[in-house]
């Protein structure tokens, strides 16, 4: 697929490029592609986001990559994972495919950890062979790295984005997009902390090295 680069403002520009789709040679039509297709799926954790999605004829078959998500050397979408040993979370980072995240138990990164960096409660919140269950700590071997981990960088640019509808989250992330820049731009009252991300990242802002 070959489309002119959406340069509106530099979240367009990094969310055209984080762009994926079901159509195109290959791919599905529109007419074809019914509900089980467009519909959110246990996989797209990490990886595809649940939220970010166009309205109409094309909702759920264009869709936006995760925060964190990268393509591996087969074509697959990997997200990645802290590593639990013995129910202490360590700093190796690992990432995991949605065929390999199945065979693990997997906590969520709002986890509690104590100050010696161990899960904190004897029953963790988690997710092991598609399914959330309580599990004791023992059995934990990877952790989420951020909450932020199975969204967009539009979506996660949305504050308290947790207490919004799903439909709405979705409206803003789109709208943010179609933002034109002012001259004198005002920094906003709340944010999330991905804007300065977004704007390096876009190459769109000149910064000196630290």
């Amino acid at each position: 697929l070959s489309q002119f680069m959406d340069q509106n403002n530099p979240l367009s520009e990094v969310t055209h490029k984080r762009r994926v789709s079901a159509l195109g040679p290959g791919g599905l039509t529109r007419e074809r592609a019914g509900f089980e297709v467009r519909d959110v799926h246990t996989t797209h954790y990490g990886r595809v986001c649940p939220i970010e999605t166009p309205e109409g004829p094309n909702i759920g078959l264009i869709n936006s990559l995760a925060v964190y998500a990268r393509t591996n050397r087969y074509g697959f979408l990997e997200t990645p994972y802290r590593k639990v040993v013995d129910g202490r979370v360590t700093d190796e980072v690992e990432y995991l495919s949605a065929i390999e995240e199945g065979n693990y138990v997997i906590a969520q990164a709002n986890a509690e950890i104590d100050e010696k960096g161990s899960l904190a409660d004897e029953l963790v919140s988690c997710r092991h062979q598609n399914e959330f269950t309580m599990l004791s700590r023992d059995r934990v071997q990877y952790m989420d790295v951020s909450p932020k981990q199975i969204v967009s960088v539009a979506a996660s640019l949305i504050p308290f984005l947790e207490h919004d509808d799903a439909n709405r989250a979705l409206m803003g992330s789109n709208m943010q997009r179609q933002a034109v820049p002012t001259l004198r731009a005002e920094k906003p009252l709340v944010g999330t902390g991905m804007e300065r991300i977004v704007a390096s990242d876009s190459g769109s802002a000149l910064t000196a090295p630290p």
